[in-house]
Order: structure tokens, then C-alpha cells, then sequence
């Protein structure tokens, strides 16, 4: 009796690890999906934020029909850091990079924070990175991640 109660607690105990084991693994694949989705929307955010500058006249503040002089200090985007040229910032979601302009279009480049290792700053490049074109009418995804 007493053999059967010990292979019982045994196995009891090997099940609640094994399930412990598999819950971690979930709950850290469901936070860099939600942190990619949180990265999409603020990407999505910025490019509406862009259309926004680009139709403005420059005597507003915009970019009366070019996206050539855009960066993080020409749109009302909340973000933590912002880089000296305001071409890069970082928010609790993603480090965002304008790249590419010219007056009809202009890329965004994102590294999700949950794609790098050590701590997030405007330098840090990780796997995975999304981008997507904004011009006057259109987002277009680069990739799809």
C-alpha cells in the first residue's frame, strides 16, 4: 500500500511539473504575439500620423505634400526616447526607425522589444524586424511578420 501511494505522489508530481513547464511556454509565446500585435498598431498609428503631416501645409507644422523632412519630432506620436535626429524612438513596444524619404513615400522599420536581448535603447536591432511604406494614400506592408 505504502508503494502505491509513493508511485502515486511520484506521479502526481511529475504531471504538475510537466504542466507547469508547458504553461511558461505558453504564456511566453502568448506575450511576444501580444507585444507583435501592440507593435503593429503603433506602426499602423504612425503611418495615419504621417498621412496626417503629409496633407498639413507647412505653415501648420506639416509637410505640405512630402513626407522628405518627416521624423518623430514633426508627428504627435508618444514615445519615450527619441533620437537626436528624430529618426529614431523607442516606446514600451518597439524601437521605430524612418528610413527612405523622399517627398511621395517614406519607410518605418520596427524591432519589436521582445525580439532583443538586453536592455532596449535607440541602438538596438533584433530578429524579426517588421517595415511597412507610407505614401500620401497608402500603407504598404513590407513584410508580414
Amino acid at each position: 500500500m505504502a508503494q502505491q501511494q509513493l508511485l502515486l505522489v511520484i506521479l502526481v508530481t511529475i504531471i504538475v511539473g510537466i504542466s507547469t513547464v508547458i504553461a511558461i511556454n505558453v504564456f511566453g509565446n502568448s506575450n511576444e504575439a501580444s507585444n507583435y500585435d501592440a507593435t503593429r498598431v503603433d506602426m499602423l498609428s504612425i503611418g495615419t500620423l504621417s498621412q496626417g503631416y503629409y496633407n498639413k501645409p507647412s505653415a501648420l507644422g506639416g509637410g505640405n505634400r512630402s513626407f522628405a523632412n518627416i521624423s518623430f519630432n514633426t508627428i504627435p506620436f508618444s514615445t519615450d526616447s527619441v533620437s537626436s535626429n528624430g529618426l529614431t524612438a523607442i516606446n514600451g513596444n518597439s524601437i521605430f526607425s524612418i528610413s527612405s524619404r523622399t517627398g511621395a513615400s517614406y519607410t518605418l522599420t520596427t524591432h519589436p522589444i521582445s525580439s532583443l536581448t538586453g536592455i532596449p535603447n535607440l541602438s538596438s536591432t533584433g530578429l524579426n524586424p517588421m517595415s511597412f511604406s507610407v505614401s500620401q494614400g497608402d500603407i504598404t506592408w513590407i513584410d508580414n511578420q
